[in-house]
């Protein structure tokens, strides 16, 4: 049976790229998604819902492209990044108000004093096009910056990974390294402290007084806590990391969740004798994988685009929002890029439709006036969850 499971799993993946969302024609959209990944799909299909004429325009850039699974989505867990990706494609194609291409955005200009936004995008044929949107959402994601190690890159995403959520328990119980600077070392190790205990930290020649210091401010005690844990502070310079075995040859039952990955490798130094390890966890530093955002004039915070949580994930531009890992919310897993989706799609229907009501009593020459306060939270929860059979219940921030 899991035989025919996977099979059948696997004919699927072929189809990876052919789940396609037909463009419409309507000149104006009410919103432009920039970016395919969970958040931005979360968002196309909060939109689809009420029926929205939205434009999803998606690079076909992952974050998590190289990772062999997809973790902690209920559901999904255990499925490649590619199938689940396809999957949500193909359950929005049967809505008809919304399509999705794939594309570059290169820049967003914004005009009538925010109520239109002209985005430019390059196609990968090489052709361009300019499409017009009322709202803009900014689903761009990070990228990570990775040092020029020999073997790093190459084998990033599989058994070298950032998140112990994503990629930890598939390498419970095995030998890890932690691969970042010193100060770091003991948070590293704080976090992933359920699933391993065979500890080295490959610090690579960042061991240095001021880097003592700084760990001391940050950690308090993490040299006594890195003894605790039996936890070996390596800080030769590391040369090379060469993959030894591919804990994805051959590939899982795709049919389970999670199952053991025995990956394998050997670090070189520059001098002295290798040492290997089964996994990696690390830190490095990432940054927006676009800059369409902040050519346009979004503040970025700590290098994310700066969201308002009360304002439906706002940016400080008048109609352009931030959701999904590119946002200041600092928190980046997939369950929570599909939340930040949905709440910006509410917030944006919503605002678009108190806009579409002023303009129809303008009309019919009926004099608006809109409070401020109107557009917060509690009256957007109000709005979209009247008492019922279905009530929700009161409002909580």
């Amino acid at each position: 049976m899991k035989n025919i499971i996977a099979l059948g799993v696997l004919s699927l993946l072929s189809l990876a790229g052919a789940a396609t969302i037909a463009p419409r024609d309507d000149p104006t959209y009410d919103a432009i998604i920039i970016g395919g990944g969970p958040s931005g799909l979360s968002a196309l299909s909060g939109l689809a819902r009420v029926r929205r004429n939205v434009l999803l325009i998606d690079s076909g850039e992952y974050r998590n492209g190289p990772t062999r699974h997809m973790h902690d989505v209920l559901g999904y867990d255990g499925v490649t990044p590619a199938y689940y990706r396809w999957a949500a494609r193909q359950q929005l194609s049967y809505y008809e108000t919304v399509s999705a291409v794939n594309g570059t955005v290169t820049s967003i200009e914004a005009l009538n004093n925010n109520t239109q936004f002209n985005v430019a995008t390059t196609f990968p044929d090489g052709t361009t096009n300019t499409v017009s949107a009322r709202k803009i959402v900014l689903a761009t994601g990070l990228r990570d910056i990775l040092p020029s190690t020999p073997g790093l890159q190459e084998n990033w995403g599989k058994g070298i990974f950032w998140c112990p959520w994503c990629d930890g328990h598939e390498h419970e119980d095995q030998s890890l390294g932690l691969l970042g600077p010193l100060e770091e070392a003991a948070s590293l190790v704080r976090e992933i402290s359920t699933l391993n205990s065979d500890i080295i930290a490959f610090v690579n020649g960042t061991d240095t007084p001021d880097a003592r210091a700084a760990a001391e401010q940050s950690f308090p005690n993490w040299q006594k806590y890195l003894q605790i844990h039996n936890v070996t502070v390596e800080n030769r310079t590391i040369a090379r990391i060469n993959r030894l075995k591919d804990g994805g040859d051959p590939p899982a039952d795709p049919s389970l969740p999670t199952a053991p990955e025995y990956d394998l490798f050997s670090v070189d130094f520059t001098e002295g004798p290798s040492v290997e390890r089964a996994a990696f966890f690390t830190s490095f530093p990432d940054e927006q994988r676009s800059d369409v955002g902040e050519k346009m004039g979004v503040t970025l915070y700590g290098g994310r685009l700066a969201a308002d949580g009360s304002r439906g994930l706002a940016t400080n531009i008048p109609g352009v929002y931030a959701i999904g890992d590119a946002n200041s919310d600092n928190v980046t897993n997939v369950p929570h890029a599909l939340f930040s989706g949905k709440r910006t799609a509410v917030y944006l229907h919503v605002q678009l439709a108190r806009e579409e009501a002023d303009r129809e009593l303008a009309a019919n020459g009926t004099t608006v006036t809109r409070r401020e306060e109107d557009f917060d939270l509690r009256s957007i929860w109000n709005e979209m969850n009247p008492r019922g059979l279905l009530y929700a219940g009161e409002f909580k921030q």
